[in-house]
């Protein structure tokens, strides 16, 4: 649904407009490097951004987020292009986009919240740490003076925010391109600029439908990379979100920029584009300009194809040392210091899952499989707490009778051990399981319960469970009955 709400576009019109020009710029290296990642023509990532953008800023749940061509997803399509072309890369945007707006209509954004801080930590880290390394091929290029622009764009993005007045109307890296263009004109300076970044399209993208068999045989091929494509958008998207809404102190629907990301790619594919997502990098750079609605993504896209299409001159006179300052200040902005400053004040665990996303994001360049490893380290660490959080305490009533007291949570995993706590051989009448400060979570917990009673009652035991709460009482009454 197309969201009109004059608050989300229009409650900040000259900072958005501004940012958005900055991110407009920010977005032409990027796309034009994706699409060099994906194996495609530069216009096809450019297309994509624009599409994106522009489709996202209607349609998407979190204003002021950057959705474009990313990295991630450009690595996913290598070889997809490779064996089968570039009209199977379209029909495969397009499907994609389609999986994510099912997804978005069953709400699986929801599993969000199985993701933990510490996981957030790694992700933002590993990627801040991604986004500096992609700078040293340019800084690698570079002589005495580029080095010496890429220092001046630093202090003009650090230091012009400071000035008074004007320095929090206008952001910074709008004023660090304008003025190392201007600089690098008046001196006449040879140093690279976007355009040498490859050949910009000569006019606007228009519908086209992928040329492809539509047969089950197509099917095949696309949908694996669909599906994969669509997991890794809406995991990297859910995660942007989560940083802009900490950023901002806001809050986005979720569900709706799932659907709003696959309308998004499906628009893409049909405009000759690649399948894209929310962008990290440049949604902070939007945000940290002081952007807040639909209208600086909007601008974003807009201006981002004006540039390449219809003003791809001026690019001549943009340094590439602006841009790679600019993202320098975008890898320092998106580490999140204070997990590095009260490292050794947090908990182990919560160390080792932030430093394992980290890990396997830089060795894989893959943040879908940086962060699903942190989630699954976090839940055996979370299982491993709860196994050893239960507690069996053991009293002889009188010479005929033992109490077994159990607190904690039973599932799987605990239930081994919860096994073990009881002794079967000591030569008693009756036993008393109390399990007031206990829950039982699953089908193996109440198996276990039930070993537990007929294993005693083999031995002649008589066996009474006190203390079941309404939903554990209602879980062993469906499974084993008999078990109560």
């Amino acid at each position: 649904m197309i969201s009109l709400k004059k608050q989300e576009w229009f409650s900040n019109i000259r900072t958005d407009v501004l940012a958005g020009l900055v991110v407009g710029l920010a977005l032409i290296p990027e796309s034009i490097a994706f699409s060099a990642i994906a194996g495609v023509d530069p216009q096809v990532g450019l297309y994509a951004s624009f599409c994106i953008a522009v489709t996202i800023a209607f349609f998407g749940g979190r204003t002021a987020m950057i959705s474009a061509a990313t990295g991630a997803m450009a690595l996913l399509m290598v070889t997809l292009v490779k064996d089968h072309g570039l009209q199977y890369l379209f029909a495969t945007t397009i499907l994609t986009g389609i999986i994510q707006i099912v997804a978005g209509y069953f709400k699986v954004a929801k599993l969000m919240r199985f993701v933990s801080q510490s996981v957030v930590y790694g992700f933002v880290n590993a990627l801040a740490i991604l986004i500096f390394i992609a700078q040293l091929p340019e800084l690698s290029r570079m002589d005495i003076t580029g080095y010496i622009f890429v220092a001046l764009g630093l202090c003009i993005v650090y230091l012009f925010p400071h000035l008074p007045k004007i320095g929090k109307r206008i952001p910074s890296p709008l004023i660090c391109i304008v003025l190392l263009s201007l600089v690098a004109m008046l001196f006449n300076a040879d140093m690279r600029t976007v355009s040498d970044l490859g050949t910009f399209p000569n006019t606007l993208p228009v519908f086209l439908v992928p040329e492809i068999p539509f047969n089950l045989e197509t099917l095949k091929i696309i949908f694996p990379y669909a599906i994969t494509l669509a997991t890794v958008g809406l995991l990297e998207t859910m995660m942007t979100t989560t940083i802009v809404n900490e950023v901002t102190q806001t809050e986005g629907e979720r569900h709706k920029e799932c659907r709003g990301q696959g309308i998004a790619n499906i628009v893409s594919g049909f405009m000759g584009g690649m399948a894209g997502c929310a962008m990290i990098g440049q949604s902070i750079i939007n945000v940290s300009s002081g952007a807040r609605t639909r209208l600086s993504t909007l601008v974003a896209g807009v201006f981002l194809l004006c540039l390449v299409v219809f003003f791809k001159d001026w690019l001549s006179y943009i340094p590439m040392a602006a841009l790679v300052a600019i993202m320098i200040m975008v890898a320092f902005t998106t580490i999140n210091w204070d997990s590095v400053k009260n490292f050794s004040k947090h908990p182990m665990q919560s160390n080792t899952v932030m430093i394992l996303v980290v890990v396997i994001v830089l060795a894989t360049h893959n943040l879908a499989l940086g962060v699903l490893s942190g989630v699954l380290l976090s839940a055996l660490f979370f299982i491993n707490k709860l196994e050893n959080e239960v507690r069996v305490q053991s009293e002889l009533l009188n010479n005929t009778t033992r109490k077994y007291t159990i607190s904690g949570q039973i599932f799987f995993s605990s239930a081994d051990k919860f096994y073990q706590f009881f002794d079967f051989n000591e030569n008693i009448q009756n036993v008393v399981i109390d399990l007031n400060h206990a829950h039982i979570w699953d089908l193996t917990s109440v198996s276990m319960l039930n070993s537990v009673k007929n294993k005693f009652e083999s031995c002649g035991t008589h066996v009474e469970i006190l203390g079941l709460n309404t939903a554990s009482h209602t879980l062993i009454d469906r499974l084993h009955p008999k078990a109560e």
